[in-house]
């Protein structure tokens, strides 16, 4: 089967020796509003395409408001802030994601505690969050506190795995009942829509990253929405060094971030944006090619959940076990396709190794199978 794959990654990815595992696309006006830019001669944190980019994303996701931010994780790093998560607080989130979920809670001082994924999502189930509060959170001034280390528990941050909704609703429900916030990180499916409705705009907050591998991209970039005016101000006011506005004068009135997207990436941002909802159909098309694939033979092809519209920025099957994953890796890396294993379990990383976690049966189930296969948009496709 291992070389069946290689040849039919090669007749959807033609003219290609070497095929990785997902590339940007830039066929709009990408160049246009670069040269733009340049000629204004505002580059950096000041210009029209940031304004612009922030309007067009919350009018996309329909949100009331979008802050633009130098990368994602800078964007959930804020909005975690903005939210109030303390030093020694806990945020409760999934051990299968990627680093810079756990990092950025750790900026601030505060424990990620990692909870069980679902296999179908991928993302943090709602079952064990549950089951993990049922049995460790209680309600103490508003505010819930872990049993067993007498934290504050402030944040959940669910993440869209491989632009895959989570069950994001009961999520949501579950930590209004034990008065918990929830903050989206929907770095990987911009675009994916949850019973009709996009992801990142459940929670309080919710971010999404442009790194130079998404779906859309502004080389490095993030941004946050919200439908929370106060919380966009306070957003806006956090990545701008806390900067009071005056024409001339430098007042600053809190510590805080020189996080804002420059104009230059804001520029490809919006170029990129104009052709998002065409990358999606072009990559579902290709899920559709892969599922179908894949249907004649003892693999599984992971689509998207029930009631769900999943972007598939990164297709992934499931091998039979680690052993048969790995020599899956060894082969198609070895005949010009890329693929990826899934992130190592954050809980394992030496940083994370003391963090609370429930038994994680799927996150290790799925880190032993889980391969990331080619998946970037077709020119011709």
């Amino acid at each position: 089967m291992f070389s069946q794959f290689v040849e039919f990654v090669h007749t959807i990815y033609p003219n290609q020796e070497f095929i990785p595992l997902h590339e940007p696309r830039f066929q709009g006006n990408e160049k246009k509003y670069l040269n733009a830019c340049i000629d204004s001669t505002f580059v950096s944190s000041v210009g029209e395409y940031v304004n612009r980019l922030e309007t067009l994303v919350a009018e996309y996701c329909k949100s009331n408001f979008a802050i633009a931010t130098v990368n994602g994780t800078a964007a959930l790093h804020i909005a975690l802030l903005a939210v109030g998560v303390r030093e020694d607080d806990e945020v409760l989130t999934q051990s299968l994601s990627f680093v810079a979920t756990a990092n950025a809670i750790s900026y601030l001082k505060a424990k990620p505690l990692f909870l069980d994924v679902d296999r179908d999502t991928m993302g943090l189930s709602p079952r064990a969050l549950d089951q993990f509060l049922s049995q460790n959170g209680e309600i103490r001034n508003g505010c819930c506190y872990n049993k067993r280390s007498g934290k504050r528990i402030s944040a959940c941050v669910p993440m869209h795995t491989f632009g895959h909704p989570v069950r994001i609703d009961k999520i949501v429900d579950v930590c209004n009942k034990y008065k918990i916030v929830v903050v989206e990180d929907s770095a990987e499916s911009i675009g994916s829509l949850y019973k009709g409705k996009m992801t990142g705009t459940y929670g309080k907050l919710g971010v999404y990253s442009f790194n130079g591998n998404k779906t859309i991209t502004s080389g490095g970039g993030g941004i946050v929405v919200t439908d929370d005016k106060e919380l966009a101000v306070k957003l806006k006011h956090l990545t701008t060094t806390g900067k009071q506005p005056h024409k001339w004068n430098f007042v600053h009135d809190i510590v805080a971030y020189n996080y804002r997207m420059p104009n230059l990436n804001a520029a490809l941002a919006c170029a990129q944006l104009e052709q998002l909802d065409s990358f999606i159909d072009n990559k579902r098309k290709l899920a559709a090619e892969y599922q179908q694939f894949f249907s004649g033979f003892e693999i599984s092809f992971i689509v998207e959940p029930e009631q769900s519209r999943s972007n598939y920025w990164l297709n992934c099957i499931l091998l039979e076990n680690r052993e048969e994953r790995d020599k899956f890796l060894e082969y198609t890396n070895s005949h010009g396709v890329m693929t990826r294993p899934v992130w190592t379990l954050l809980n394992k990383l030496e940083m994370y190794v003391d963090c609370q976690h429930d038994e994680l049966t799927n996150s290790e189930w799925l880190e032993a199978r889980i391969v990331n296969i080619p998946s970037s948009v077709r020119i011709d496709g």
